[in-house]
């Protein structure tokens, strides 16, 4: 299973749409649960990993260049 590498402080945009408008989302918790702050309104909440990897769309920044994922470029690009 392809599990997305995520740390707090990274920028995500998830499948649907908050309330509020906003596809925008930063990390703040990691553990069995994540917590998301909507870059919109601030609301803050909490999925479950399941969950959050079914929603995730794209990672939109990163929080550190440490954990950023390598492209890996080979001889016939």
């Amino acid at each position: 299973m392809n599990t997305p590498l995520v740390q707090p402080g990274d920028t995500v945009r998830l499948r649907k749409k908050h309330p509020c408008g906003s596809y925008e989302w930063t990390v703040t918790r990691i553990g069995a649960d994540i917590g998301l702050a909507c870059l919109s309104c601030g609301r803050r909440i909490m999925l479950p990993r399941g969950t959050f990897n079914k929603r995730l769309k794209m990672v939109v920044k990163y929080a550190s260049v440490k954990h950023a994922p390598i492209k890996h470029i080979t001889a016939n690009e």
